[in-house]
């Protein structure tokens, strides 16, 4: 039986999908859950931003374990190091060079003749394969790419090193019976292919995308490109059911857990249509998930906890650790684990404590069932006033893009905690917000009788740190 190996574009393909957003969070949460459905590949976006991208992509390299993290690099290879540098602690990395190799494409987005291109291929791919041992060459929109030009950039990469050739059918005009033969065709014009494992992508565009890329692995292909969520491309379950039921008979199989599949799919969609429906600054995370389930006690070194509060994503001083340490210490004798939204709230809390650049004035919000929430919010920046009115789907979003125009800045909120920290019916609630800026999080915590009062303070606070730090480099 001849394994045809599933690689996962979702994290990839939902970057660049119109009206969708994936928070750092839920990045990582939808990497867990393809690490253990068995896919054998796992596809995240490059390096644009240097210092966020970079942690997104070390974060999800110590958090995959069993999965190949396959990372792209530019054609010209010019942010190999950055990408190499980040990858580099996976348990099984993978480097990938794509280059669109169709006349039209090729102009437009490389701004290279065809001579230049395939020059550009073959040099990145020998970099890339100085670094790792397993290098993919992706050549996109293949099947409108004059075949000998097609069959002669693939054996130039295979040439350089490259171990994994992927073609696209990014048009998805083809039918099963004439992909197999373009296979069939690339196959025989490119010898050097069956030393190597060929790899397809195809677009759903005619609803044929799978039986496309079975029509390929029938022909030897031995990787297909697909996503867990309808992304418009082949389907993780649909394409997985075809090898389940037909597969045998047919000397193929792959190792997707079948068992999990229908579960862990519905998982991912779940993350995926938060990202669709609310591409919110507010969007609570889930409890410990970044630390699968932290308990620490007062038995735990300075050492373990400053390792658990970097794991959270927090890059402080020593003169932070210390205190972080000293106020665990504090809580933890009180308490039998410290889990990590009380970790949290203790940077929060006690970490980065920075003069406030912006400093809340007064706020009102408008919200209902028949109106969009609005926020009126007025802060005091460098003692002049400044005020500005927000919209949103709820009153903290309005609030907290109210707050992003006024500091001309938007952050990515990774994460909102909200507790109450008094009784009865002035109970004043505590909340705990976690923002990305320029690769580094940052923690804000406020307090208030109502949860948008706390939330902004909070907002305010963690932003106010961010803004400090920039200020001072």
């Amino acid at each position: 039986m001849r394994d045809i190996r599933i690689s996962d574009e979702t994290m990839k393909r939902a970057s660049r999908a119109k009206g969708m957003s994936l928070t750092f969070k839920e990045k990582l949460e939808l990497a867990k859950l393809l690490d253990g459905l068995g896919v054998t590949a796992i596809e995240v976006e490059g390096i644009e931003k240097p210092k966020a991208d970079a942690l997104r992509i070390k974060s999800l390299a110590q958090l995959v374990r069993t999965c190949t993290l396959a990372v792209p690099v530019a054609i010209d290879g010019s942010d190999l190091d950055e990408v190499w540098a980040a990858l580099s602690g996976a348990a099984h990395p993978r480097l990938q060079v794509c280059a669109s190799t169709s006349p039209a494409r090729m102009e437009y987005i490389h701004k290279m003749k065809a001579d230049a291109l395939a020059d550009a291929v073959r040099a990145t791919v020998a970099e890339c394969a100085g670094k790792t041992s397993e290098v993919e060459f992706i050549a996109e929109d293949a099947t409108r790419t004059d075949v000998d030009y097609l069959a002669s950039v693939l054996a130039a990469a295979i040439d350089a090193g490259a171990s994994i050739v992927t073609v696209c059918d990014d048009a998805g005009t083809m039918l099963p019976g004439e992909f197999a033969a373009f296979v069939r065709m690339l196959r025989e014009k490119v010898p050097a292919l069956d030393s190597v494992t060929l790899g397809i992508s195809c677009s759903d565009a005619l609803f044929m995308a799978e039986s496309n890329a079975i029509a390929a692995a029938m022909e030897g292909a031995g990787e297909l490109k697909a996503t867990s969520y309808p992304l418009g491309e082949t389907s993780v379950p649909e394409v997985t059911q075809i090898i389940v039921e037909r597969g045998e008979a047919h000397g193929i199989t792959c190792s997707v857990n079948t068992t999990a599949l229908k579960r862990t799919t519905s998982q991912i969609g779940r993350i995926c249509e938060q990202g669709v429906s609310a591409p919110s600054l507010f969007a609570p995370g889930a409890e410990d998930d970044a630390l699968g389930g932290l308990a620490l006690s007062a038995r735990d070194d300075r050492d373990t906890v400053a390792s658990c509060v970097a794991k959270l994503g927090y890059d402080l001083s020593d003169e932070d650790h210390a205190l972080v340490y000293e106020s665990f210490l504090h809580i933890a004798s009180k308490k039998d684990t410290i889990g990590a939204r009380e970790l949290d709230a203790i940077v929060a809390s006690v970490a980065l404590q920075v003069p406030p650049t912006y400093t809340l004035e007064r706020y009102t919000i408008n919200s209902g069932s028949a109106i969009k929430a609005t926020a009126y919010v007025k802060l005091s920046v460098g003692g002049d006033a400044v005020e500005r009115v927000g919209m949103g789907d709820g009153p903290i979003d309005a609030a907290l893009a109210a707050i992003d125009d006024i500091v001309g800045a938007s952050y990515e909120l990774d994460d909102w905690q909200m507790q109450s920290v008094t009784e009865g019916q002035e109970a004043m609630g505590e909340a705990v917000i976690k923002l990305m800026s320029d690769g580094k999080v940052y923690s804000g915590r406020g307090i208030s009788t109502d949860i948008v009062g706390s939330s902004i303070r909070a907002y305010l606070n963690a932003i106010n740190k961010a803004v400090y730090e920039e200020e001072m480099r």
